[in-house]
């Protein structure tokens, strides 16, 4: 099934929410702001996605820039900031099986699903 991590007040995440349900296939939505995922989760995530913590945040949030930019963070520690604040998660993430991809663009998705 595939699985969306999904923010609905984010274009770009209603643009990959209208791409898989054209799909026609199994979905599930995670709306991650509401249900932050676990540390497990989000290493499961980054594994899948083939990056690193720092490349999965959101640089230009204000949380960011007042809390953590030029600061030299450890992979546990950035994946630490993106349970405080989800909002840092860069989205949509859309997983199907083993495949995961960023929708930025959101037509990137097409190439897993």
């Amino acid at each position: 099934m595939i699985k969306i991590y999904h923010n609905s007040r984010c274009s770009k995440s209603r643009c990959g929410l209208e791409i898989v349900e054209k799909s026609g296939k199994d979905f599930e939505i995670k709306s991650y702001l509401e249900n932050t995922p676990s540390k497990e989760e989000l290493k499961q995530i980054l594994s899948l996605l083939n990056i690193k913590a720092e490349e999965l945040i959101r640089k230009n949030e204000a949380i960011w820039k007042e809390n953590f930019k030029g600061k030299n963070l450890t992979e546990e520690q950035l994946i630490d900031a993106m349970i405080t604040y989800p909002k840092l998660i860069e989205r949509p993430i859309v997983i199907n099986g083993k495949k995961a991809v960023i929708g930025r663009p959101p037509e990137k998705i097409l190439d897993i699903i």
